[in-house]
C-alpha cells in the first residue's frame, strides 16, 4: 500500500522514518491504516514507536506533551497548507480499568502488546509507510474484509474497561456501515445499563458523531437492539411501538420514521441530526384516539423534551436553541405557502431556516413522499433569491419620536405595522413609511379611525 500524496500523510511518513533513522521501532496505527485499507481518506494519522517521549521530543523540533502518563506527544510540521500535528504514542500496555475509563497504571511495552490493549480489532492494525506492509495480530485484515466491527479479546472485559466503547462500536459500524459482531453485541446488550455512568460529553461526542454518519439510519436501529438506546435517551426509545395514522405514515411507527428521516437528510450537522432525532419526540406523550391518530401540540411539547435532553448532554446553549426550534417549527414549516408574505419572509430569515427545510424534505419523504410544501419554498427562494428577506427598516424609533411619539407598547407596535407593510409590499418608500407610522399613531390616540395593518410576530 502506498500512502496518498497529501501534506498530512507525507508528515506522518516522514515521522515514522525520522524516528527508525534513530533506532527504534515506529509505524502508522489506528483509525488512519483502517481508513487507508478502505479507500478512505484518514482526519488524522497517529504513529506508535518504541521512542520514549522524552527521545520523541528531542528528535523534533516542535513538540507538544499531550499525554504524560500515557506516552503522547504532538509532533508538529510546518507546510504549506499550515501546520500539521501527527500524535506520536509510545508502546504500552495498561493495568486494569478500575473506574470504567482509564487504566490504573501504564507502562512501556512492545508493539504486540501494544496492538492488544485497543478496542476493536479494526483499528489494531499498523502499516510500515515504507514498505507497504501491514502488521495484523488481532484478525483486522479479516474484519475490514467482513465487513465487521469486533473487540480485540474478550468482549466483556474490553467493554468493561472503557464503557464508551459500546458506544463507539455502534458509531463505527454507521460510519463504516459494517455490522456489529454477534458476541460483541451480546455484550453490550449484557452491559448496557454501564453506559451511564460515562459523563455526558463523551456521550454526546459519540452520539453526534453517530447521527451524522453516513448509515445513521442503521447506527440508531442499533442504538435500540443493544439497549444503548433506553439507557441513553428513553424518551427517543419511548418512540418504538407509537401508532401513527397509515394514510400519512404507511411507514410505521414513529420510530421506523424517525429511523428513516434520519437516512434521508443530506450531510447534515450535529443541530440538524439532533433536531432529526427529536422531531415527533412529543407524540407518545400526546397520543389521542379520536376519528383517527392525533397528535395535539406534539411539536410544542417535543420541544420542551428536546430541550430535556439536549441539557442533559452538555450540549452548548446555542446549540440546544436551534435544535429547540426544529422540533418546535417543524410542523410549522408545513404551513409556508398559506402564511402572509411578512410571516414567511420572517421565518426564512430566521438562523435555523436552512435545516428546517431540509429537515421537512427529509420528513417528507420518510412519510408520505409529497415534496410539494418543499418545491414551492424552493420556488419562493429562488424568486427572492439576491434581495434581502429582511430589509432595513424604512421607519425606526427616532422617526417616531421626531413625530412627537414616546416609547412604550404603542412605540413598538406602530413600528412592527409599518415593518409588516413593509414586508407586505403595502409600501414601498420612506415617505409612504412615515404616512402610515402617522395614521397608526392618529388611530392610536383616537384620533383617526384608519384600517389598521397587524404586525406578525
Amino acid at each position: 500500500m502506498t500512502l496518498p500524496d497529501d501534506p498530512h500523510a507525507q508528515v506522518a511518513a516522514s515521522v515514522v522514518r525520522r524516528l527508525r533513522q534513530a533506532g527504534f521501532h515506529a509505524y502508522l496505527a489506528g483509525g488512519c491504516v483502517r481508513d487507508l485499507l478502505l479507500g478512505r481518506t484518514p482526519k488524522d494519522y497517529d504513529v506508535v514507536t518504541s521512542a520514549p517521549p522524552e527521545r520523541v521530543q528531542a528528535l523534533f523540533e516542535r513538540t507538544v506533551l499531550v499525554g504524560a502518563a500515557f506516552g503522547v506527544v504532538r509532533v508538529l510540521a510546518a507546510t504549506e497548507a499550515g501546520d500539521v500535528p501527527v500524535e506520536v504514542a509510545t508502546f504500552r500496555t495498561e493495568g486494569p480499568y478500575e473506574d470504567g475509563r482509564r487504566p490504573s497504571s501504564v507502562r512501556f511495552a512492545d508493539p504486540q502488546a501494544d496492538v492488544l490493549r485497543r478496542d476493536f480489532t479494526i483499528n489494531g492494525l499498523l502499516l510500515d509507510p515504507e514498505t507497504g506492509q501491514v502488521v495484523d495480530w488481532v484478525g483486522g485484515l479479516q474484519d475490514l474484509e467482513r465487513r465487521t466491527v469486533r473487540t480485540i479479546g474478550d468482549p466483556y472485559e474490553r467493554l468493561s474497561e472503557d464503557r464508551l466503547r459500546m458506544l463507539r462500536a455502534v458509531r463505527l459500524s454507521a460510519e463504516l456501515g459494517f455490522r456489529l459482531d454477534e458476541q460483541t453485541a451480546a455484550a453490550i446488550r449484557e452491559l448496557a445499563a454501564d453506559i451511564r455512568s460515562v459523563s455526558a460529553e463523551r456521550v454526546r461526542d459519540e452520539l453526534g458523531r453517530l447521527l451524522t454518519a453516513p448509515h445513521r439510519g442503521r447506527g440508531l436501529r442499533l442504538l435500540e437492539e443493544t439497549g444503548l438506546l433506553r439507557q441513553l435517551l428513553p424518551e427517543v426509545a419511548a418512540l418504538r411501538g407509537t401508532p401513527q395514522p397509515e394514510e400519512f405514515h404507511p411507514e410505521g411507527d414513529v420510530f421506523e420514521h424517525t429511523v428513516r428521516v434520519l437516512e434521508h437528510l443530506r450531510d447534515p450537522t450535529i443541530t440538524l441530526a439532533f433536531g432529526a432525532l427529536l422531531h415527533d419526540v412529543g407524540k407518545p406523550r400526546t397520543l389521542e384516539f379520536r376519528d383517527r391518530i392525533r397528535f395535539p401540540r406534539h411539536d410544542e411539547v417535543g420541544a420542551a423534551v428536546a430541550e430535556q435532553v439536549m441539557r442533559r448532554l452538555r450540549v452548548s446553549n446555542q446549540d440546544t436553541e436551534r435544535v429547540v426550534a426544529l422540533v418546535r417549527g417543524h410542523m410549522r414549516i408545513k404551513d409556508f405557502p398559506h402564511m402572509r408574505e411578512a410571516k414567511r419572509r420572517r421565518l426564512a430569515s430566521s438562523p435555523e431556516f436552512p435545516e428546517l427545510v431540509e429537515l421537512l424534505r427529509a420528513d417528507c419523504l420518510a412519510s408520505h413522499g409529497d415534496l410539494t410544501v418543499y418545491e414551492w419554498i424552493q420556488g419562493w427562494l429562488a424568486e427572492r433569491a439576491g434581495e434581502p428577506l429582511r430589509p432595513p427598516r424604512l421607519v425606526t424609533g427616532h422617526d417616531l419620536i421626531a413625530l412627537g411619539l414616546q416609547p412604550g407598547p404603542a412605540f413598538r407596535e406602530i413600528l412592527d405595522a409599518v415593518y409588516t407593510a413593509q414586508l407586505e409590499g403595502h409600501v414601498r418608500t420612506r415617505e409612504e413609511a412615515l404616512e402610515l407610522a402617522a395614521r397608526e399613531a392618529r388611530r392610536q390616540a383616537g384620533g383617526e379611525d384608519s384600517a389598521r395593518v397587524e404586525p406578525q410576530g
